[in-house]
């Protein structure tokens, strides 16, 4: 597996022996362990909140004056992803971290330009690669400021792009034409209404809109699996079955537990995941890519441990008393542990978005340790994150500056350090 540095994990192994995993006397020998260990040559990992504050709020500028301020250009990229709206989304952070109103007022005017260029540009109804990202960035915004007028407009955008036909069509009627999948597809669409839903209030979205698509997620799942496989739901995107949240398993199964399911449909998502669990990586336990692969080197939120941490530790919330979830999210952090610091920047595919998987256990288990290991995480990129931008050559300066490819991934994990509780992954957690 890639990785700039390997951290060390003496004690930590990815078994099954979870009790020692909790115990406090392993949990004292993980933190001293963890102060021993130095990821960045020297540099000392315990970094105070308010370091991490001004290095968001620097890095929050600097990705404005790049996306923003800078452009003489149209905006050829509207979305959450990898393009303005992802600058928009950091405002918004920051503005949630700090109580910044220039902050709230600058992220309602990018929201505004973006809106207009996806009118034509954009024909995805997902949050992170579609106008339901904007519409529902719009109207969370609009509401923050006190401008209903607005909030009201960008709603009524969501509505309209909510009665797409092919949202809550079934296999068994040929509604196959539409993904299901979290960049592109439905389940996209059913986050930005989560998404809505929670900062907007419940409901804003209605049930008898939302409860159709789901069930239509869940009947392509069981249609898209095969005699040749123990699982319960499955799906391909481009013609491959992925397991990871951008394209696969991980990212549906994130947004459907976050519904209402019936004792069947809850055993179908459960067994799933199972399903994951029983076909990992016997030496690394890690995660295949896809279905049927045996390339075990990417652990990273959009393929591998990163991102099925977090739905693991999802899993675990909404079926308490299910061990064996709760189990498996531990094992899954401690597989992106001791993979050590991916060489990449941005929440997608580096150490900003593995970083969240330790920040879902903590607030999973809470156990210092798992805080202590995202601080790690962080304070890498904070000695290191121009230089691996330079490293691994973004393409284009909106790319280096992006959410998920780049700096504002950064940004946004350190804004959320101030605060681990109440910490989500942008674009993935609620």
């Amino acid at each position: 597996m890639s990785s700039v540095v390997k951290l060390a994990s003496q004690g930590s192994s990815s078994s099954s022996n979870n009790n020692n995993n909790s115990s406090h006397e392993e949990g004292n020998e993980r933190r001293e362990l963890l102060r021993q260990t130095d990821p960045v040559a020297g540099k000392d990992l315990s970094l105070p909140a308010e370091t991490f504050l001004r290095a968001a709020i620097d890095l929050k500028d600097q990705v404005v004056e790049v996306t923003w301020t800078r452009r003489n250009d149209g905006v050829t990229d509207p979305t959450v992803y990898s393009g303005l709206l992802g600058t928009a989304l950091t405002c918004l952070r920051s503005y949630e971290a700090t109580g910044s109103r220039p902050d709230l007022l600058l992220c309602a005017e990018i929201v505004d330009t973006c809106a207009t260029v996806a009118r034509t540009s954009l024909r995805h109804v997902t949050f992170l690669c579609g106008r339901g990202g904007i519409y529902a960035v719009g109207a969370v915004v609009a509401n923050y400021c006190g401008d209903h007028q607005k909030r009201d407009l960008y709603l009524d955008l969501f509505h309209e792009m909510a009665q797409e036909r092919a949202l809550p069509v079934g296999p068994e009627e040929g509604g196959l034409g539409m993904s299901y999948d979290l960049l592109y597809g439905r389940a996209g669409f059913l986050w930005a209404s989560l998404f809505i839903n929670k900062h907007v209030g419940h409901d804003t979205v209605p049930g008898h809109l939302l409860m159709p698509v789901v069930e239509a997620v869940l009947a392509g799942g069981r249609a898209g699996t095969s005699d040749s496989t123990a699982c319960p739901l499955m799906y391909r995107w481009h013609g491959t079955r992925y397991w990871g949240a951008a394209h696969g398993l991980a990212g549906i199964l994130q947004v459907l537990l976050h519904f209402p399911l019936s004792p069947e449909d809850a055993e179908d998502v459960k067994g799933t995941l199972r399903y994951m669990m029983s076909n990992r990586f016997p030496h690394s336990g890690n995660y295949p890519s896809s279905e049927g692969s045996l390339r075990d080197n990417l652990v990273e939120w959009s393929h591998g441990a990163g991102g099925i941490t977090i739905t693991h530790c999802k899993a675990s919330q909404v079926f308490p008393s299910d061990r064996e979830l709760r189990n498996a999210a531990i094992e899954g952090g401690e597989v992106v542990w001791k993979s050590g610091l991916v060489k990449k920047v941005g929440l997608a595919d580096g150490a900003s978005g593995n970083a969240y998987a330790f920040l879902s256990l903590y607030r999973l288990t809470g156990e210092s340790i798992y805080e202590e290991r995202a601080k790690a995480f962080a304070s890498f990129l904070y000695h290191n994150a121009r230089e691996l931008i330079m490293v691994t050559g973004a393409s284009g300066a909106d790319h280096a500056y992006s959410l998920f490819k780049g700096h504002a991934g950064a940004a946004c994990l350190w804004f959320d350090l101030l605060a681990p509780s109440k910490s989500r992954f942008p674009g993935y957690e609620i």
